[in-house]
């Protein structure tokens, strides 16, 4: 049940995932993942962190929103047998660096204690306000307009810089903030510049040309994270971190496999979604396995005294309002160019300003967004005074409120979307999305109940070496048999052929290579 529930609950916020993109689209799968590790780990300590395993598992899984994929999914689908082997080889590859920040994230929440990880989010927070105030400032300069140069500041490059200036701000004159947490945000920043420069600027590696190889800038921030764990001796979370980035690396190149296997029945529907929601029941399948595996193993921390109790505050409405908030901001733009005399603007006002200066700062729902968000942060504040009848006692409760809540609402969110362009095809995306979440709503709830309590044994961090070992052999031969594996249904299911109608056959080699295609 605790496998089951995870994946599916990975596999809605992956298919909900694929209507907004990038890196809010991608937080929210691993918001419900985290949940799930906290409620069905039969742990209470784990429970008592909910909310964190939420926070962090969204953050971890954010970051591979950055990464460009879909044409490496388009050379699966080749009629040149070297590009669709290729094309698995480097699906395997983004999976593995998409799913193991995911799983650094998550195992954060279990293997720090209350002061390193309540002490983790000082740094983190003013992460976030400087990468706002990134986009603030090349809004009033550039206005999203601009050369080389403007890209540069407005990209990842220079949000990588402002995190490791934040970073080292704490280690030099704030100290009081200076552990686990800020050495990770350094390290990774470090790593993301680090792997750009060795795979694209030295080695002159290109995964998917004329795209942007983003890939490699995600490969080094893991091997920062790999890094920091190095030094501090978390072999729990290098654990956490490969195990997860392997199993879901191989679950990526075989939820596209799967796709090209039923694509070969000859009926019409959005494929896409389904290999979308497949990825994500085997991303959410990866976490289980390796957090079911760490749950005797972590160690048990008491959040008593409860230190920086906003931290729990901010985490609550991080996933319940912002994350919502930041992905629904995309639904009033597909609205517009569906529904006949909705407008841009009303009354002069823009429907979303996304909280730019260029755009009016404040539209129709960014302000129903600011009040809704203040509602829910009054209601908390209220909560840790007196306690609010609505919400329930136990973590358990609290924990199952807080899940049922999230996922409803994006799957409502999703719904929304897309209700003005409904077509028949949407029916296994959205129908299945919602049956899904009909199903873990009652899968948590019942398995709450059913995952007895665990007797915790304690193993020391020296004592993943082995786990390590055998996580980076078996990962590495699981690699190649997906790859093969993906390769093999291609050729039986469609031959030489290309899977699907494609408008251009894809070649990733040779003089006949369509490198020049975005």
């Amino acid at each position: 049940m605790f496998v089951l529930l995870t994946g599916l609950s990975v596999s809605i916020g992956w298919g909900i995932r694929g209507q907004f993109g990038h890196e809010y689209g991608a937080a929210l799968p691993g918001a419900l993942g985290g949940m799930v590790v906290a409620l069905l780990s039969g742990r209470e300590d784990w429970r008592r962190r909910v909310h964190f395993f939420a926070v962090l598992g969204a953050i971890g899984f954010a970051f591979g929103g950055s990464m460009s994929y879909m044409k490496d999914i388009w050379y699966a689908h080749s009629s040149d047998p070297s590009t669709v082997l290729y094309g698995f080889a480097c699906i395997f590859l983004l999976g593995f660096i998409w799913a193991a920040p995911a799983g650094a994230g998550i195992a954060l929440a279990a293997f720090l204690d209350r002061e390193q990880l309540t002490k983790f989010y000082v740094p983190l927070c003013s992460v976030f306000i400087a990468w706002y105030l990134q986009s603030i400032c090349c809004d009033l300069i550039w206005n999203g307009e601009g050369g080389r140069r403007a890209r540069f500041f407005a990209g990842y490059e220079m949000s990588a810089i402002l995190a490791a200036v934040v970073a080292l701000g704490f280690f030099l004159l704030w100290k009081t903030y200076r552990g686990v947490g800020t050495l990770l945000i350094l390290y990774m920043s470090i790593g993301w510049w680090a792997g750009k420069f060795i795979f694209i600027e030295l080695l002159h590696l290109r995964m998917n040309p004329p795209r942007e190889e983003t890939w490699a800038s995600c490969l080094g921030m893991v091997f920062g994270i790999l890094a920091c764990c190095w030094q501090r001796r978390l072999g729990g979370i290098a654990f956490a971190t490969l195990g997860v980035g392997f199993l879901g690396g191989i679950g990526f190149a075989l939820g596209t496999a799967v796709k090209l296997l039923v694509m070969s029945s000859g009926l019409t529907t959005n494929w896409h979604s389904i290999m979308e929601q497949t990825q994500g029941l085997f991303l959410g399948v990866a976490i289980a396995i390796i957090f079911q595996a760490l749950i005797r193993r972590a160690p048990q921390f008491s959040d008593d005294p409860p230190v920086r109790r906003w931290t729990e505050v901010f985490s609550v409405v991080f996933v319940l309002w912002l994350l919502p908030y930041l992905n629904f901001r995309l639904s009033p733009g597909e609205w517009v160019g569906e529904i006949k005399g909705l407008h841009s603007k009303l009354y002069g006002i823009n429907i979303v300003s996304n909280l730019l200066p260029s755009q009016g700062f404040v539209g129709w729902l960014d302000f129903v967004a600011l009040v809704l968000g203040f509602a829910l942060v009054l209601l908390l504040v209220l909560h840790r005074r007196r306690p609010l009848p609505c919400i329930p006692v136990s973590w358990m409760g609290k924990g199952q409120l807080f899940y049922l809540v999230f996922l409803w609402l994006i799957v409502a969110m999703n719904f929304m979307l897309v209700l003005p362009r409904f077509t028949q095809i949407r029916l296994v995306t959205e129908w299945c999305i919602t049956l899904n979440a009909t199903a873990c709503s009652v899968l948590l709830i019942y398995g709450c109940f059913a995952r007895p309590s665990q007797v915790l044994q304690y193993v020391p961090d020296g004592s993943y070496a082995s786990s390590i070992r055998k996580v980076v052999i078996f990962g590495l031969l699981g690699a190649v048999v997906v790859s093969l594996l993906g390769f093999g249904i291609k050729l039986a299911c469609w031959g030489n052929q290309p899977a699907g109608v494609l408008g251009v056959d894809p070649i990733r080699f040779g003089p006949n290579n369509t490198n020049t295609i975005r």
